[in-house]
């Protein structure tokens, strides 16, 4: 094993299911196309269908297509229930698409954008999905979060959806803080069962599409410092990849980059922000999410606490 972690180290996946969100482009592709590659059996949930048949094209192994708009709980519900007919079982499941710094506007069902598609969207799919991981040795749930959890940051219960005032970055933070408290409230439900775990990942700064809707303010500053602080979509998965693929990888771990400010570099366990790990925060996000999303998952609250890393059970 070489001591920083590549796509070398990912085991042989054949035999197992994996399904990606956002796989057309970006971190969603690499991640999809290292898994094919190593012989899952693996499904683009995408947006764009066409756009996820042509990403399909270009990767190698058994890969196929699912669209997935995540921005509406109907075409959640709609793909949760084709996936349902096509699969007796899930062994990952990756929660990697979103966007960033959308101007205010909201999805089909009256959310937040960033809110909606980053952690309400994903939400529900995991909930529709997980009675299919459960049964499953060795099954993972990782979410994709990010550094811009730290950022003006906090679950704004009184106005989740931002109608008394917007800020897109805090918005943004708001729901990459979310991803990573609905990580750490599903572990600690999933630590009973013993099989399906749940991780969380982020990729640094990543030369993705992600970032088309950065404030013009600071576009111009960023395209100039990109080569220095940005690194390829290829390496932006590695993280998300090492969370669901290392065999030494625990339930309740956040992935990261391992160069000085985790803005690039390999994977390796990183730890949250404090705020992130608020057990009460986590509980309430998670009714409140069940309740707009109408989604009640097959795993019962646990009073089991996690540790300060944020790690909890063993795969």
């Amino acid at each position: 094993m070489s001591e920083k972690w590549t796509t070398a180290n990912i085991p042989d996946q054949r035999g197992r299911v994996a399904v990606v969100t956002g796989a057309n482009t970006g971190l969603g592709y690499e991640t999809a196309k290292a898994l094919a590659e190593r012989g899952a059996s693996v499904v683009l949930a995408v947006r764009d269908v066409e756009k996820g048949e042509q990403a399909a094209a270009r990767m190698t192994g058994d890969v196929t297509v699912q669209a997935l708009d995540l921005t509406s709980l109907e075409s959640v519900r709609t793909a949760a229930v084709a996936l349902r007919s096509r699969f007796e079982r899930i062994d990952l499941l990756i929660n990697n698409a979103g966007v960033m710094y959308t101007p205010k506007q909201t999805t089909r069902d009256g959310f937040e954008m960033q809110f909606g598609t980053n952690h309400l969207g994903h939400f529900a799919l995991t909930g529709l999905l997980l009675d299919l991981m459960l049964p499953v040795p060795g099954s993972r749930v990782v979410t994709v979060t990010s550094t811009g959890h730290r950022i003006r940051a906090a679950i704004h219960f009184d106005d989740l959806q931002w109608e008394r005032s917007y800020s897109r970055v805090a918005a943004y933070g708001q729901s990459k803080l979310a991803n990573l408290m609905f990580t750490y409230e599903l572990q600690r439900r999933l630590a009973t069962h013993g099989t399906t775990v749940a991780m969380a990942a982020h990729p640094g700064m990543s030369n993705t599409e992600l970032a088309r809707n950065t404030p013009a303010a600071l576009r111009l500053p960023l395209t100039r410092l990109a080569p220095l602080i940005t690194q390829t979509a290829a390496m932006g998965a590695l993280p998300t990849l090492r969370a669901a693929t290392d065999p030494a990888a625990l339930g309740g771990q956040y992935y990261g980059p391992d160069g000085r400010n985790q803005v690039k570099g390999h994977p390796r366990l990183v730890t949250s922000s404090p705020q992130s790990y608020e057990i009460a925060v986590q509980q309430r996000l998670w009714a409140v999410s069940e309740d707009l999303t109408g989604v009640r998952f097959p795993v019962a609250e646990s009073e089991q606490s996690p540790s300060p890393s944020g790690s909890a059970t063993t795969v």
